[in-house]
């Protein structure tokens, strides 16, 4: 480069080159400003107007409080979004999902297993020797004693943390608006409960996650599948013809993060859908389990957080960051906080106080932001490393939903290639996988596979490549 051009561009120039070379991967951190300046003899100001000119330029980008980072890009092989998805087709379909969720739920239980198949967090990224200690501190206290039976609502120490996480992304809710439940299945099944009766029609994303097929399934609902697309999830022009042409009472949605395809939809998308459904008075149940595992620089937004009548049911849990065995999650019911309370109280008369109170303690002591970051950070790189082996490793055809938060990846399997053909074959290598068809209840993606990066390692890495093999053979 010509050394008349300024010292920032040239340094710009040399750090991108790194860059491609791969010395700096996607995903990764750059090094500091003052590091960068100390190392190559520049002012800080020099490597500032660099980095920042590698940021407009979209090579880079920076994190508040934690730097900057070799940005993630697109894919060529990535699944391509439909431009105009086409409206729904079937009529709603009663539910019913073989023991194939069983089986991959044995599977998990399995520690000879690759385990590529439930979507069940890194237990090395999880605070659980933090949480052990307070697990200890509260034996001490003798709070593992405290009786819930007079307050289904749970406990008020969690209620005020998550009031107040709420309000930080938009979500107008006190603690006494919030339900806390055993892990958001149970918030789910709740929230169904409140708005329909058993034969009722329920708008669904398509493909979904299982566990809200089953609920479906056992609450006796039919399912109205509205297709979703990688990167923006749920189509609201298919979603306008359903609510035109059927008798949904309730819509289901993942916003943020849809598994299994890590989409999220865009946060003017989610206030139109919000507006949408409470025009025509239909309940929206927004699922946000996978919303603090965001790998751009800024928590998305809520559906809920456009809500002016009470018409969105906001459930998450603490299971996917915090504690999958505490069983934790919530539930902000808007003007069906009433039913839900008291569906609360017949059912389970409230949730274990120990767990509420560990999370409760862990979420006051102020770590729990340093440890998102950390683990949005980490699985960034495990989704980033397993989209890589996919594409080296599977066969000529594959496509792939790259994530856009969250650690499930959704993967389109070439030539028609039956994806329970697959599982077959790899449960006699000893890995694991989740089938397409588990995410339709009209039994859709059969080519389609879902696959878990928090499992991704250097050490799995092998498995995945046997896993391709695999595919390459059956297809």
């Amino acid at each position: 480069m010509d050394t008349r051009t300024p010292l920032y561009e040239r340094f710009a120039h040399e750090l991108e080159e790194r860059i491609l070379a791969g010395t700096f991967p996607e995903g990764g951190r750059v090094p500091a400003l003052r590091e960068s300046a100390e190392q190559r003899g520049l002012s800080l100001s020099t490597v500032l107007q660099a980095y920042r000119l590698l940021e407009t330029r979209g090579i880079i980008e920076a994190r508040p409080q934690s730097g900057y980072y070799v940005k993630i890009r697109p894919r060529k092989v990535g699944l391509e979004p439909e431009a105009n998805p086409a409206p729904p087709s079937e009529d709603p379909k009663k539910v019913s999902i073989d023991d194939m969720s069983i089986r991959l739920f044995r599977d998990k239980h399995d520690p000879d297993f690759a385990q590529f198949g439930a979507a069940t967090p890194d237990p090395d990224l999880l605070p659980t020797a933090r949480l052990n200690r307070i697990l200890a501190e509260l034996a001490r206290e003798g709070r593992f004693a405290v009786d819930t039976s007079t307050m289904p609502e749970g406990c008020e120490e969690l209620r005020v943390q998550v009031a107040q996480r709420a309000f930080g992304y938009g979500c107008e809710v006190g603690p006494d608006d919030i339900v806390i439940t055993a892990g958001c299945s149970e918030a789910m099944s709740l929230c169904l409960q409140a708005v329909c009766s058993p034969g009722d029609t329920v708008a669904i994303e398509s493909p979904t996650y299982f566990g809200i097929l089953l609920i479906l399934e056992s609450l006796h609902l039919k399912a109205l599948e509205i297709p979703a697309n990688p990167g923006t999830g749920m189509s609201l022009d298919a979603l306008g013809f359903a609510l035109e042409n059927h008798p949904v009472k309730a819509v289901v949605a993942m916003t943020n993060f849809n598994n299994p395809l890590g989409s999220r939809m865009p946060d003017d998308a989610k206030a139109q859908l919000a507006s949408i459904l409470a025009s025509r008075g239909v309940p929206l149940i927004e699922n946000d389990i996978y919303g603090e595992l965001y790998f751009s620089e800024r928590r998305p937004s809520l559906a809920k957080a456009s809500d002016a009548t009470g018409n969105v049911l906001l459930c998450s849990s603490f299971s996917k960051d915090i504690s999958p065995g505490y069983r934790t999650g919530w539930v902000a019911p808007g003007r069906y906080l009433d039913r839900i309370r008291k569906l609360k109280m017949a059912y389970s008369n409230g949730t274990s106080v120990l767990p509420q109170l560990t999370i409760a303690r862990y979420l006051e002591s102020g770590g729990y932001d340093l440890h998102l970051r950390k683990i949005r950070k980490a699985y960034a790189q495990k989704s980033l490393g397993m989209v890589r082996a996919i594409e080296e490793r599977f066969p000529e055809g594959t496509r792939i939903a790259e994530p856009l938060g969250g650690y499930v990846i959704w993967v389109k399997l070439p030539g028609g290639l039956d994806s329970m053909s697959l599982y077959s074959e790899a449960v006699k290598s000893r890995i694991t996988l989740a089938p397409g068809f588990m995410f339709s209840p009209t039994g859709k993606f059969r080519d389609y596979i879902r696959l878990n990066a928090a499992a991704w390692s250097e050490r799995t890495e092998k498995d995945l490549a046997r896993l391709g093999r695999l595919a390459a053979d059956l297809a």
